[in-house]
């Protein structure tokens, strides 16, 4: 600045009418009557107040045939620092607003055919979500000082805080999005709640524990796909003659329960495919049939499953049931949200019927015969 202060003091040094009768102008390079009047030089991509050019100095300069100094073509970094400092604003720092702009066009988003389905206001909820994850993960382990670093497995998809951009991480963390309306402050208080669950619970240990086949083994199947890929788990509680062996111990059913849901889960990608599809049997089943034990094992296991595997259900039937549990769900039919029954559907005990529900859906190579299809399956 210094010496362009210096420049502009010379520039004002206006010759004498003895120098220009002589033909002498104070620059040497150049006289009066070959002076071209100096292109402006004093536009650079970004205007800077402090190297801004003097209109002043240029005007006398062009009166003598000077060339006015061209101000010095600012760097990167000044150019973006100086409007900052003019308006009084901070100048950014490593890991600012503008170097993550810069990575994430460096790094563009990670992406799968789940991803490409997101939607702008989608990607918004999530990247802030993603953002909160070391707080999410502290909150959600507040025993473990070191849990707000460390990442985690959830469904077989590896979650690290500090290192979160992925495309299966991004289709993980959109269900908990999905589930609470892309409010990300509820979505959080639902994460928060899960890993608490998953730890009190014991999600791992229970995966790994033996249930006793004759008592369970009927009770629970996946088999095959439906004709998106997504797995198919069956549940017949109906054809169980000892119900009370299966809902006696509710604290058995549930880490049973919970364990065929992991189970089903562990067969989702979560780049192609996220989500199963439930067929609920109750064939047999009547109201006098399900005691105390039943109705708080059934009520228990919903809650868990909403509050803590969301998005999950592509589709539901319910499949044999009876008249009379037929017309109690259409009663309360009105207190289900919209979007949870465009998911469910009530089917009869034909083969007519089902065969009509569920052919739409799934293959009759991978439906078995009891359901209408070809399959040999339990």
């Amino acid at each position: 600045m210094a010496e362009i202060a210096s420049t502009a003091n010379q520039a004002r040094q206006i010759p004498t009418k003895e120098q220009l009768s002589e033909g002498r102008t104070l620059n040497p390079t150049s006289t009066l009557s070959g002076a071209e009047t100096p292109k402006d030089q004093s536009t650079v991509a970004i205007t800077i107040p402090e190297l801004e050019h003097d209109t002043t100095l240029t005007r006398e300069a062009n009166i003598v045939g000077l060339t006015p100094p061209t101000p010095p073509v600012p760097t990167p970094a000044e150019a973006v620092a100086a409007p900052a400092a003019s308006l009084g604003l901070a100048q950014p720092t490593v890991g600012s607003p503008i170097d993550n702009t810069k990575k994430e066009i460096d790094n563009p988003e990670p992406q799968s055919t789940l991803t490409k389905l997101f939607t702008e206001a989608e990607w918004i909820s999530l990247k802030e979500f993603r953002a909160q994850l070391s707080d999410i993960f502290a909150d959600g382990h507040p025993d473990d000082p070191k849990a707000r670093d460390i990442p985690i497995t959830m469904w077989g998809v590896r979650i690290d805080p500090c290192n979160p951009i992925d495309a299966r991480v991004s289709v993980v963390l959109m269900k908990f999005l999905r589930a609470r309306n892309l409010s990300v402050r509820d979505a959080r208080e639902m994460l928060v709640s899960t890993l608490r669950w998953r730890q009190s619970f014991g999600v791992e240990s229970a995966m790994k524990e033996e249930f006793p086949e004759n008592i369970f083994g009927q009770v629970g199947k996946i088999y095959g796909r439906d004709k998106g890929g997504r797995p198919v788990v069956y549940n017949i509680y109906g054809g169980n003659e000892d119900l009370k062996a299966v809902f006696g111990d509710v604290q058995r059913f549930l880490r049973w329960r919970v364990a065929l849901m992991e189970k089903s889960i562990a067969l989702l990608d979560f780049t192609e495919v996220d989500q199963t599809v439930q067929i609920h049997d109750y064939e047999g089943v009547s109201l006098t049939s399900r005691d105390a034990n039943t109705k708080n094992a059934a009520s228990e296991a919903s809650s868990i499953f909403q509050g803590h595997y969301p998005e999950l259900l592509h589709r539901k039937f319910f499949v044999n049931v009876p008249t009379l549990l037929n017309w109690i769900f259409w009663v309360f039919k009105p207190l289900i949200s919209a979007n949870t029954l465009s998911k469910m559907a009530v089917v009869g005990t034909s083969h007519h019927a089902m065969q009509k529900a569920l052919l739409p859906i799934i293959d009759a190579k991978e439906l078995p015969k009891r359901y209408g299809g070809e399959a040999d399956a339990f």
